[in-house]
């Protein structure tokens, strides 16, 4: 009975939906087709010879991504996982730039009709994998532009680049990944210094934030002119417990910095500054310091700054410090002036400075591309307050001579760590031989036993008073 019932059910089945299940039998078969379709689609491009194609895509490159490639290795077809056109180790030039790039693989994404159809080739995107990038300060503008004003879908997959100045390299950037279109829209990754950073543009091109990764570095830049060759807005930054704040315009390369604002814990300033970047630095600032801890100058390392002469002698620049302590405050100096010019590695400064009513004025000069450069100084204190002054070192007054005015003159080797007075001077006295070289014994001793900047140390300046005094 149950068989009958089993063949009962199938006969109805099969006399009812006949025509329903022959038509799902007949779409596995259309189904086959189709993927036997679309593989040979796919597989017959692989046979093609791309040699005799290759200047019909190099030019769909120059017309609608503006570059041209002079020199590749080999040109194959990959159909899958989607159908590519691989240039390898191209080498790609610009019409308006002198600018090369050296690419690994070049990778063009074809509309899926231009597979066979060369005659409007057209494709959907481009990837520059492994790229190498020799750059000039001055191709810096046009990289930029065309970067941020391509309308094609493009990606820079591990575009490496070395900024240059002529033949000095000025900076390194590795590992950078950069695509205009996507979830990762004008979102710029890469190294710079070893350390990771990423950059991201908002789609108007006028907000502009910068992190290196876990190194507490944040940069934010507004943007009022999206020109590259006309830029103006604002830039912030927080580096730790730094902050940094200003406005610039950038026209004909020529930098003006305003309103600038900077707050540490040992420096606070405000600065106003024109920078030329071409065909070298020259530097015109005005600084004006509200608060500053001199402890910060024995950290700064002399040698490491001298043995950059060859960016010194391109550097021409013209500076002014100002500072004015505050009232009630208990800085040890109460008014500060220095005007220091440099220009083919040598440089001529102007200083005075006043402690109570204690005034203290210094002019001198220093040629950094010297091999051991020699700082002469030209110094005159005129001493109205000495107790209020010798306060300040802990120095009792009955300890010192009665001076009202002291003459001083001489130079400092800064990488010897030698002094030389010539001359000595206070009042109805002159320094003799035997006391120039005693003078010089003791600074040399007492004051100038470590680095240059460390003579600023205020102990030791009080050390060297009671030995000489």
């Amino acid at each position: 009975k149950i068989k009958k019932m089993i063949n009962k059910f199938f006969k109805l089945i099969h006399n009812k939906y006949s025509r329903f299940l022959r038509f799902i039998f007949f779409l596995r078969y259309l189904f086959a087709i189709f993927i036997i379709s679309i593989g040979l689609f796919l597989t017959i491009p692989n046979f093609f010879n791309y040699e005799k194609r290759a200047d019909i895509i190099k030019k769909h490159l120059s017309e609608i991504y503006d570059f041209k490639i002079q020199n590749y290795s080999k040109i194959n077809f990959h159909a899958l996982p989607l159908p590519i056109i691989e240039f390898r180790n191209a080498d790609i030039n610009f019409d308006n730039s002198p600018l090369n790039i050296k690419v690994e693989n070049l990778k063009i994404y074809p509309k899926l009709l231009n597979i066979y159809n060369y005659e409007n080739y057209q494709s959907n995107k481009l990837i520059l994998k492994d790229n190498n990038i020799n750059l000039q300060i001055t191709d810096f503008d046009f990289v930029t532009k065309y970067l941020l004003n391509q309308k094609e879908k493009i990606v820079f997959d591990n575009l490496n680049f070395n900024v240059k100045n002529k033949n000095k390299l000025l900076l390194k950037l590795k590992n950078i990944q950069y695509s205009n279109f996507g979830y990762n829209k004008n979102l710029i990754r890469g190294k710079i210094f070893d350390k990771k950073f990423k950059i991201k543009i908002n789609d108007n091109l006028d907000k502009i934030k910068l992190e290196i990764i876990k190194s507490g570095i944040i940069a934010d830049i507004n943007l009022n002119e999206k020109k590259i060759s006309n830029l103006s807005g604002v830039f912030k930054s927080k580096i730790l417990n730094t902050s940094l704040k200003f406005d610039f315009d950038y026209k004909n390369k020529l930098l003006n910095i305003s309103n600038a604002f900077f707050r540490s814990k040992s420096l606070s300033f405000n600065n106003n500054s024109t920078i030329k970047l071409d065909p070298f630095l020259d530097l015109n600032s005005k600084f004006v310091i509200e608060d500053i801890d001199t402890k910060i100058f024995e950290k700064l390392d002399s040698e490491l700054l001298l043995n950059e002469k060859n960016i010194i002698k391109k550097i021409t620049s013209r500076n002014i410090f100002y500072f004015k302590a505050k009232k009630f405050n208990r800085n040890l100096i109460n008014e500060f002036n220095l005007k220091a010019d440099l220009a083919y590695g040598r440089m001529n400064y102007f200083k005075n400075f006043s402690i109570s009513k204690n005034f203290f004025s210094c002019k001198g000069n220093i040629n950094f591309l010297e091999e051991y450069p020699l700082l002469y100084f030209n110094c005159s204190i005129v001493l109205n307050d000495k107790k209020k002054l010798l306060k300040y070192f802990s120095i009792k007054q009955k300890n010192i001579i009665k001076i009202n005015k002291l003459d001083i003159n001489g130079n400092l080797n800064i990488l010897n760590k030698k002094i030389n007075f010539k001359n000595i001077s206070a009042d109805n006295y002159d320094a003799s031989k035997e006391d120039l070289k005693y003078f010089k014994d003791s600074f040399q001793n007492i004051v100038f036993d470590e680095s240059f900047f460390k003579i600023f140390n205020l102990k030791k300046i009080a050390k060297f008073i009671l030995e000489v005094a």
